[in-house]
């Protein structure tokens, strides 16, 4: 019975993973860039991604708990090795995203708005915020990608 409990927690985990991601990136995102003005749709953002970061270092504990523990019970074959050292890494990810990447996202964004209103050249700045927020992209893509691969390894 255990076993089957920790296989269904591995699992949820994996779904609430890979659900955020599809979730906020192909519906929220796009639904709240096409009706909020630019002001609303970042103070959202803002509110936003520190829980759903929260919520992917939620699931990468919950799925590295459980695959350690199916390990422990059933042996640590391959499957159970590479699938915690994916977790681990979403859960690195995850954490990185959250703090120290996404306030220096804000913290460069409030610099592109207060130099825009002076009239400050602004190029480098949002060059910088640009590179960002495609590194938050880029590694969203990355765990996407390492929960798909969960979902066929156990």
């Amino acid at each position: 019975m255990m076993i089957e409990i920790l296989a269904y927690l591995h699992l949820l985990a994996v779904a609430v993973l890979v659900g955020k991601i599809v979730f906020l990136s192909f519906v929220t995102a796009p639904i709240l860039a096409r009706t909020l003005d630019p002001d609303a749709f970042a103070r959202v953002v803002r509110m936003l991604f520190p829980r759903y970061y929260a919520l992917g270092m939620t699931a990468a504990t919950a799925g590295w708990a459980s695959i350690t523990s199916l390990g422990l019970l059933k042996g640590f074959g391959l499957p159970y090795l590479i699938a915690a050292t994916l977790w681990l890494g979403v859960l690195a990810i995850e954490n990185y995203c959250r703090s120290p990447l996404t306030p220096r996202i804000n913290a460069l964004s409030d610099q592109l708005k207060d130099a825009a209103q002076r009239g400050v050249n602004v190029v480098s700045i949002r060059k910088d915020r640009d590179a960002l927020h495609r590194r938050s992209v880029q590694l969203n893509g990355v765990v996407l990608m390492l929960g798909l691969c969960l979902i066929g390894l156990i």
